[in-house]
């Protein structure tokens, strides 16, 4: 029975990642009134998934930003935001840790206008919560 228990809680430990400099959560960032809206788009749901709210893309002084207005989600474990190049996560930036925080910065070395999508995905279970396609303001 130790064995078992034992097995189970290092298969369990193992499941987990380590976080990387783009899954730490960061500063807070803010978007201020001298920012131009660029891209914008309403969360859909996935399957058994609650969301609402809308993702919009800000530049302001070169920099990129994605911020979450109006946004509430079911709760799930290790939930990343994505800049994605498509409905899916197989071509994405991970923005970072979903926290109460609503604003993400963006690398500036991403080139905005390639991404379609703003994701809002479970990286430990590879489950995708929720969908906004963006469209160019």
């Amino acid at each position: 029975m130790k064995k078992i228990f034992v097995v189970s809680l290092v298969a369990l430990l193992a499941s987990c990642q380590e976080e990387g400099i783009l899954t730490q959560d960061r500063e807070v960032i803010v978007v201020t009134p001298m920012s131009e809206l660029k891209y914008y788009g309403t969360f859909t749901p996935t399957s058994g998934i609650n969301v609402n709210g809308e993702a919009k893309i800000y530049l302001e002084n070169g920099q990129h930003k994605v911020q979450l207005e109006n946004f509430t989600i079911s709760n799930g474990p290790d939930l990343k935001v994505y800049l994605s190049k498509a409905a899916t996560p197989t071509d994405f930036v991970n923005l970072g840790n979903l926290t109460s925080q609503t604003v993400y910065a963006i690398p500036t070395n991403v080139i905005v206008d390639d991404y379609s999508h703003v994701l809002i995905h479970c990286q430990q279970y590879n489950h995708l919560f929720a969908i906004a396609a963006l469209t160019q303001n």
